[in-house]
């Protein structure tokens, strides 16, 4: 095995601050429709409720969605396979982009920041944000119209 060039590592750096930029505005533009939708009736996806009702089959009803853990709810051996497991079943077309990175906040309650956040799939942050939105976490958000 070869190690890449001093080019070839740029050119890696760049697509990395590329998928990063991308992640980012994604999180903002979600953020900015919790402000100004009530979550509870926002749609994701054409199938959210087959989402939810595969996500609460796979993990259980008492997955914590209101405040995350990394390291419990997605890095362990036994959680990284079942997200992979979960995540594979949404491939070929069933959702846009579904292995695409994103930006993911650990606390519902709370807005992006560095330390709220972590990077997942599009199939996790959006598996998440359903749930999130069912149970109405997400509207704590939404700014009173005036």
């Amino acid at each position: 095995m070869s190690l890449p060039s001093a080019d070839e590592l740029e050119q890696l750096e760049e697509i990395e601050k590329q998928w990063a930029v991308k992640a980012m505005h994604h999180a903002e533009t979600y953020f900015s429709l919790l402000q100004a939708i009530d979550g509870s009736k926002l749609k994701l996806t054409k199938i959210d409720d087959e989402i939810f009702e595969d996500f609460k089959a796979t993990f259980g009803a008492d997955f914590p969605v209101a405040v995350l853990d990394e390291a419990r709810d997605f890095k362990s051996p036994e959680m990284k396979e079942k997200w992979r497991i979960f995540i594979n079943r949404y491939e070929g077309g069933k959702v846009t982009d579904y292995n695409f990175g994103s930006l993911l906040r650990l606390d519902a309650g709370e807005e992006y920041t560095e330390s709220n956040t972590m990077f997942v799939t599009r199939m996790q942050f959006l598996t998440i944000e359903i749930a999130r939105n069912k149970a109405g976490l997400n509207t704590v958000h939404l700014k009173s119209k005036k």
